[in-house]
């Protein structure tokens, strides 16, 4: 019998039982109650509960990603490898691929081997049938979603505000006199969507008129962002700024521009998120969102961590990104 057992008995997750154990105000009189009676049921005290939780704990903990090739996903899964290193931990990466069953088979098999705790990168980990899988398996351990919100059971965030972060362009563009502003959307997640909002937001907030074709939707990667400017292009639509969800999005529709003669950032302006070390390999130079990606690894870090010590934490962490204005724009 340990923390984990204890929780799942109560029905509440291992914070919960966390915070009752050290009389912490944030807990509800009948929460408290009812894991009151499952801790007396056992006759545990609060030091029994630690012992058993240090007695059961691997030392290890599972990550998982879609795409480790992903510049974004590889960042911070390893950020998070060095950090838990630093604390003793072994680190168990997982590659899933975009298959919700793929998801759940990795997810569930880093779960029976007893991996202390699991932290899921990207906001890809979110769709009704493993939105179940994971209030369930949070029951028996903690959870962190890096860049992804889901509010249920024993899961907790930490995101980047995306929808401000393009916010920031747009108003950035806006101050440097450009116009027709065309967004790319690369992504249907929980941070696609927000970045989405973020276009739009910052659009009415400059007096801009929002138009049917000023959010396309692309195909994530080099291509998209090259076959949207092919697009754009063909239909005669007048735009002089683009921005992107992603670098390489970016990236791709700077390579189509170039082609097209279109001089960066004279006729068009451009604009990538995440300030990965693309922004920094095109000619010019991409203006880009820094999506904090060390920032967020060391968060998540931290957070588990201080549920494995029982300490209080926020269900939900939010960082603040920042532009960074190169010679693309």
């Amino acid at each position: 019998m340990d923390i984990y057992d204890i929780a799942r008995e109560a029905g509440v997750s291992i914070a919960t039982v966390s915070r009752v154990m050290n009389n912490s105000p944030h807990v509800s009189e009948n929460t408290r109650k009812k894991v009151d009676e499952v801790l007396r049921k056992y006759n545990y005290s609060p030091n029994a509960i630690a012992r058993g939780l240090v007695v059961k704990s691997m030392k290890t903990v599972g990550v998982i990603t879609i795409d480790i090739r992903d510049i974004y996903y590889a960042n911070v899964a390893y950020i998070i490898e060095q950090e838990f290193s630093k604390l003793g931990y072994s680190v168990i990466l997982s590659n899933t691929g975009g298959d919700t069953e793929e998801k759940i088979k990795y997810i569930k098999m880093l779960s029976e081997k007893k991996v202390d705790g699991l932290i899921l990168v990207g906001s890809v980990f979110r769709d009704r049938k493993l939105d179940k899988f994971i209030a369930d398996l949070s029951l028996s351990k903690p959870l962190v979603m890096v860049n992804g919100f889901f509010e249920e059971g024993n899961v907790y965030s930490i995101i980047c505000d995306d929808s401000y972060g393009i916010t920031l362009c747009v108003d950035y563009l806006c101050s440097k006199g450009y116009k027709d502003i065309i967004y790319l959307q690369d992504a249907e997640t929980y941070s696609g969507q927000s970045k989405s909002e973020g276009f739009k937001l910052g659009i009415v907030k400059n007096g801009l008129e929002l138009k049917p074709h000023s959010i396309i939707k692309v195909e994530k990667g080099l291509m998209g962002g090259y076959r949207a400017v092919e697009q754009i292009a063909a239909s005669n639509q007048a735009f002089g700024a683009v921005i992107s969800g992603e670098d390489i999005t970016a990236v791709g529709a700077m390579k189509k521009l170039k082609e097209l003669g279109v001089r960066i950032p004279d006729d068009v302006a451009v604009t990538g998120f995440n300030n990965s070390i693309i922004s920094q390999c095109c000619d010019p130079e991409l203006t880009t969102v820094d999506s904090k990606m060390e920032t967020m690894g060391i968060g998540a870090v931290r957070i588990l961590n201080d549920i494995f010590e029982g300490r209080n934490v926020s269900t939900k962490t939010v960082i603040t990104p920042e532009l960074v204005i190169r010679k693309s724009t």
